[in-house]
């Protein structure tokens, strides 16, 4: 990324810590050394002035370059913030070229997301017993 991470964890993803907002929506990373991970993805974040973070998610190795919203970024960033923030409610950004501004709870063991979406897919799915 061009820039030592204050931390980086392992999860799901690989999830990487920056010092300052402003380096998360100017970095340009290879995504064909991100391709090699042994993780699906690698998720960056910072604090950030305007929001309580920011992030930005990449899984080249999926086929996604950067993914423009990832739902499932924040299942592993909320609880890690809301250990560091001491607070369980979030206003958030990522910071894709498309963008987009969530609002995120930690309740219990489960984290909940709202903010306005695009859909991509719609269906069904018929279960017989």
């Amino acid at each position: 990324f061009g820039l030592d991470p204050a931390e980086c964890l392992r999860n799901v993803d690989y999830v990487v810590i920056f010092d300052e907002a402003d380096n998360i929506s100017s970095m340009n990373p290879n995504l064909e050394i991100l391709k090699q991970l042994d993780l699906r993805a690698v998720i960056i974040s910072a604090t950030s002035q305007q929001y309580d973070f920011t992030a930005r998610v990449f899984a080249p190795s999926l086929g996604i370059p950067e993914d423009p919203v990832t739902g499932s970024a924040y299942t592993q960033l909320v609880p890690y913030w809301a250990g560091r923030l001491k607070k369980n409610e979030f206003r958030v950004r990522q910071e894709s070229a498309r963008g987009g501004e969530l609002t995120c709870e930690l309740a219990g063991d489960r984290v909940l997301i709202s903010g306005k979406a695009v859909k991509y897919v719609e269906g069904s799915v018929e279960i017989e017993i």
